[in-house]
């Protein structure tokens, strides 16, 4: 179980090496997530590429890092200290990513990213070395440009856990995942339910990973990405407006916008095979090049 130190933290990551001599996939989590979001995406990479996963702080086998004093006060103290001061921001997150890939040893690296890992993808590639390639999905560059998630939305993603945390979860993830999607597969749904209660960050984790969205602005920066980037964003996404993409876009020097019609905030989950193949070709491509 590899982990790494850092800035208070333990640094929990998998590292799926079967994959052969090109440059590894790191598949970077969006606000809360665990590990299974990418599960799709990671098997069918595996076979051909070594793949690479953190746990963001606070989710999964990771520490959060913050102090005991913090966690054991009230609610109504912790959650303001947490959104705020002494929140993540996604500089420290991405310093991290790179804290693991220095652990790893791995030079260049094709970097995966949604949410908040899209924000930590970006900032990675605009202060470090390693990234071959960026695949930003439903994801925003930060700053008063970019487009804000509705305030209904995000009250229900942020909500409180309240008695029972397996129905406050399903409540949180409902705007990621289109009607159709959750009327349809509803076993899968609740799969993705156990697997959230045993791998996605905890309140306070949540809280402060908020902080760091809501602190994040490269809108400025994104001239510095030099590396191939592939940006894909589902048309029906109610979390982070597709409007978003567009701007990434065209900010950012070489670019490729994949539009998922219809797709959620979470295409990658319901649109799993369009998305593996997006992935493979991208990626293919850049050996090529």
């Amino acid at each position: 179980m590899p982990r790494v130190s850092g800035d208070g933290a333990s640094i929990h990551y998998e590292y799926d090496d079967r994959g052969g001599d090109g440059e590894p996939v790191v598949f970077v989590q969006e606000l809360g997530y665990g590990r299974w979001m990418w599960r799709w995406q990671r098997e069918a990479l595996a076979p051909d590429r070594d793949v690479i996963a953190p746990d963001t702080r606070g989710t999964g086998r990771s520490t959060a890092g913050h102090s005991p004093l913090v966690l054991r006060l009230p609610r109504r103290l912790r959650s303001p200290l947490l959104s705020g001061p002494a929140g993540y921001s996604v500089e420290g997150l991405a310093a991290d990513l790179e804290a693991v890939l220095s652990d790893v040893g791995t030079r260049r690296v094709h970097l995966v990213g949604a949410g908040l890992g899209g924000m930590v993808a970006q900032q990675y590639a605009i202060e470090y070395s390693r990234a071959e390639s960026l695949t930003l999905c439903s994801t925003s560059h930060g700053g008063l440009d970019a487009v804000a998630i509705p305030d209904d939305v995000r009250a229900q993603i942020v909500g409180e856990s309240g008695t029972n945390e397996r129905d406050a979860l399903r409540r949180r993830l409902r705007p990621a995942f289109s009607e159709r999607f959750v009327n349809r597969n509803p076993h899968l749904l609740d799969r993705i339910i156990e697997w959230g209660l045993e791998q996605n960050a905890d309140e306070p984790a949540r809280e402060a990973q908020s902080a760091a969205i809501t602190n994040f602005d490269v809108s400025d920066r994104l001239e510095r990405i030099r590396v191939p980037t592939l940006v894909v964003h589902g048309t029906n996404d109610r979390v982070v407006p597709p409007g978003n993409a567009r701007l990434l876009e065209e900010a950012i020097p070489d670019a490729r916008l994949e539009l998922i019609e219809d797709g959620s905030h979470c295409f990658f989950v319901e649109e799993a095979e369009r998305t593996n193949e997006l992935l493979r070709s991208f990626i293919s491509t850049r050996l090529e090049a």
